[in-house]
């Protein structure tokens, strides 16, 4: 009984050593996480029903470069690229002929972070960028207008992820890609899988600043709207802060607010025009915003607007500015503006051309701002650095639209360039060479103004379905319209329902350095080979070799004990 009990117990310690070999080894793949990294999931949404973007976010996958070394199977490898090493046209044809990966993840340029503090105050762009920028947007639109059905994420290079980058890519070289078999890295983002957003919503906000009627005028003064959208939309929600198109514009808007606060504040320089400022949202949804603003204004209000300025896309120091119309350039109201803004422009340097576009109300495609108010028989025009209306979805704060883009100076001379033209229209100076808003006074365009708010708007991404009513940056802007006008009222309207937006826009990867299946089996065999000859010597030692002998021995049978 004594030896069959002291055997048992040596049997138990075996198992023990047995049951702690397949624990080390099943912690081989566990335990060797490299780094965690913010990656920023590629949009989905449907026009009509139709899908677009990408359809998945779950990623479980190994890792690769591209292109693909023989024997990697793509639709179980996620592709990890440096946007510096994108080959547009291969990325396009996979993405044209609907093939099969695992996952896309692209390596974005520090210089396009949204937090990159250092390019944001250097500001301007190199040649290089300017090429970077183009390949950028090039590969935003081919993105945006596919329907991809595998997760497609983006990051920002830094040193932890291109030192993962540099392994991949040594060992794809060495015909080494990462499977089960061979190792190498994997990538997972675990995320619930994403849901239609229940409404979009768009917020528009209004400021008001009444003119000065003479005594005994009942006739209501005219007004003069002075418009810029906020929103945006790009590949990636959570980086789209359109820091040129338009966050450039509601920062001019916002500027042009407070200088006439300071006029209409004292009853001897208020004007007798009424200023209505508008921020609107639905801007990349042919101005959806616009439009219903529009139609809830009172509509004595809406006859008495005299014409509306929508200011779009201004923060490019080195562009032509233009002035675009729906009506002739002959026509009388539009050849007045356009005087007003070449006055004030050659007074400050400045080049305004002016492009006319007719408005075919069949076609329910809106190419500029201002083409809500005439179809609703309002004189307007937008002024902006874009010489061509963008298409649908295009050029409103994609991922190459971040705060380097933009040059606080050229929105500075855009806000003078309005103000001073809106100023000589309202006091009747047209055709003089006179300022308002010099330099040096106390109606000076304040730069540093200009300059808080546009890092503001560049680290604040602004598609609009996923900016809840509540939004602090909504509520922000409320604040500085009500800290510049008289009157503010705010209006929430629901998207028209063409487009469908889906949630899950920003996880976090998880990278895994993960050993093959034949270094599993080794470190197995040597741990096992190390323990079993442990144990021997162990019980050799306090036991002696018959005990060993004996516990692999076969016990007698019972018909022999019997016997």
């Amino acid at each position: 009984m004594a030896g069959r009990k002291g055997r048992q117990e040596v049997l138990e310690s075996v198992y023990s050593v047995i049951a702690l070999v397949f624990i080390l080894v099943a912690c081989v793949e566990l335990c060797d996480a490299a780094t965690v990294v913010d990656v920023y999931r590629l949009i989905q949404y449907d026009i009509s029903g139709v899908p677009y973007g990408s359809r998945l976010s779950n990623l479980n996958h190994h890792a690769s470069s591209f292109p693909f070394s023989p024997g990697t199977d793509p639709s179980r490898t996620v592709f990890l690229i440096n946007f510096r090493d994108l080959n547009l046209t291969s990325i396009q044809e996979y993405i044209t002929e609907k093939r099969q990966l695992g996952g896309l993840l692209l390596l974005l340029p520090q210089k396009f972070s949204h937090s990159n503090k250092e390019a944001a105050e250097e500001g301007g762009q190199t040649h290089e960028q300017e090429q970077t920028r183009g390949l950028l947007i090039e590969l935003e639109q081919l993105l945006i207008g596919a329907n991809i059905p595998y997760p497609v994420y983006f990051a920002f290079e830094d040193d932890k992820i291109d030192a993962v980058l540099d392994d991949i890519k040594r060992n794809d070289a060495l015909g080494q890609p990462a499977t089960a078999t061979t190792g190498g890295y994997k990538f997972v983002v675990s995320t619930p899988e994403p849901k239609k957003l229940a409404s979009s919503t768009l917020t528009n906000i209004q400021g008001w600043l009444p003119g000065l009627k003479a005594a005994g005028d009942t006739n209501q003064l005219p007004t003069i709207a002075i418009v810029a959208s906020y929103d945006t939309f790009g590949a990636a929600p959570a980086l789209s802060v359109g820091s040129d198109s338009n966050g450039s514009g509601a920062v001019a808007l916002l500027e042009i607010a407070r200088l006439f606060s300071c006029l209409y504040s004292n009853p001897k320089t208020r004007g007798k025009y009424n200023l209505l400022f508008g921020l609107t949202s639905g801007g990349p949804y042919n101005y959806n915003g616009t439009q219903k603003w529009l139609r809830s204004l009172d509509q004595r209000l809406r006859e008495s607007i005299d014409y509306a300025i929508c200011l779009n896309s201004i923060g490019s120091l080195d562009s032509e500015l233009w002035m675009h119309v729906s009506k002739p350039p002959e026509n009388a109201f539009i050849k007045q503006l356009y005087e007003g803004f070449s006055d004030v422009a050659a007074d400050l340097g400045v080049k305004v051309g002016v492009k006319h576009k007719k408005i075919n109300i069949s076609n329910s495609r809106v190419a500029w701002e201002h083409e809500q108010f005439s179809r609703v028989r309002i004189t307007a025009a937008t002024l902006s650095e874009l010489s061509v209306a963008p298409g649908l979805l295009e050029s409103f704060g994609g991922l190459h639209d971040q705060r380097p883009l933009v040059n606080p100076a050229a929105v500075v001379r855009s806000v003078k360039l309005v103000a001073e033209s809106l100023a000589r229209h309202i006091y009747g100076y047209q055709g003089k060479n006179i300022q308002i808003f010099k330099d040096g006074s106390s109606l000076a365009v304040n730069p540093s103004y200009v300059t808080s708010w546009l890092d503001l708007l560049s680290r604040t991404p602004r598609v609009a379905p996923f900016l809840p009513k509540n939004d602090p940056f909504i509520l922000a802007l409320k604040k500085e319209l009500e800290d510049h006008t008289a009157e503010v009222n705010i209006q929430h309207e629901l998207l028209d329902g063409i487009f469908t937006f889906y949630d899950s826009t920003k996880s976090q990867l998880n990278i895994y350095q993960v050993a093959s299946v034949t270094f599993d089996l080794l470190l197995s065999l040597v741990l096992g080979s190390y323990l079993i000859l442990l144990f021997c010597f162990l019980v050799i030692t306090t036991r002696g070799l018959d005990d060993l002998i004996g516990l692999f021995r076969r016990p007698p049978s019972r018909k022999m004990k019997s016997g």
